[in-house]
C-alpha cells in the first residue's frame, strides 16, 4: 500500500460501478487508479472524487499493469470556486490538459504537483485572468527545461510535445488581462 498527496485530473467510466482516475500525485507522479463500486449509491467514495480536488489517497500498486486499485481518499481541498465560474472552469481544464501531455506515468515530478497545486488554489479565490495562463505556462516551460530565450513558452511548449493545446486561442481571446 502506498499513501500520497495527489490532485485528480480526470474520470473515466469503468464498466457500470467503477471509475478509471487519473492522479498527479507528489511522489509517484502521473498515476492512475480503479474506484471499484465508486458509482454505487452508498460507496466509501462518495462526494470525494470530483476534478481539481486534493486528496490523501492510499492505494495498492499493481505489478502487471499501471493501473492501480484505490483503497481509500481523504479529502484535503475542494476548489468549489473553480466550479462555480466558467472561465475558472475552463483556465483550470487547460492547465490539466499541459500537465496530463508534459508527464509520464510513474514519473515522480513534485514540482509540477506543486505548479499545478498553486495554479488550482490561485483559481479557486481569484478570477482566471490571462496573466494566469501566461504564468503557469512559463513556470511549466521552467520546471520541464523547455524553456527557450526569446521564444514564448507556449512555443517551446508546442516544438516540445508537437503540438499545443486547442482551447489555448479561445482562451487567450476570452480571458481579461
Amino acid at each position: 500500500m502506498e499513501t500520497t498527496r495527489a490532485i485528480l485530473l480526470r474520470k473515466t467510466r469503468l464498466g457500470d460501478t467503477s471509475l478509471i482516475l487519473t492522479w498527479l500525485t507528489s511522489d509517484h507522479g502521473k498515476i492512475k487508479t480503479v474506484a471499484k463500486g465508486s458509482l454505487r449509491p452508498k460507496n466509501p467514495f462518495a462526494g470525494m472524487l470530483d476534478l481539481f480536488f486534493d486528496c490523501e489517497i492510499t492505494y495498492a500498486r499493481s505489478k502487471k499493469t499501471e493501473l492501480h486499485n484505490l483503497r481509500e481518499t481523504r479529502l484535503r481541498h475542494t476548489r468549489d470556486g473553480i466550479r462555480n465560474d466558467y472561465p475558472r472552469l475552463a483556465l483550470a481544464s487547460y492547465f490539466i490538459e499541459l500537465i496530463e501531455h508534459s508527464t509520464e506515468h510513474d514519473h515522480p515530478a513534485p514540482e509540477l504537483h506543486d505548479l499545478l497545486a498553486r495554479a488550482l488554489d490561485h483559481l479557486d479565490q481569484k478570477p482566471a485572468t490571462r496573466r494566469a495562463l501566461l504564468h503557469f505556462e512559463k513556470e511549466l516551460t521552467r520546471h520541464l527545461g523547455i524553456a527557450q530565450p526569446g521564444v514564448t513558452p507556449i512555443i517551446a511548449y508546442g516544438r516540445a510535445h508537437h503540438r499545443i493545446p486547442a482551447a489555448r486561442p479561445g482562451l487567450i481571446k476570452s480571458l481579461p488581462e
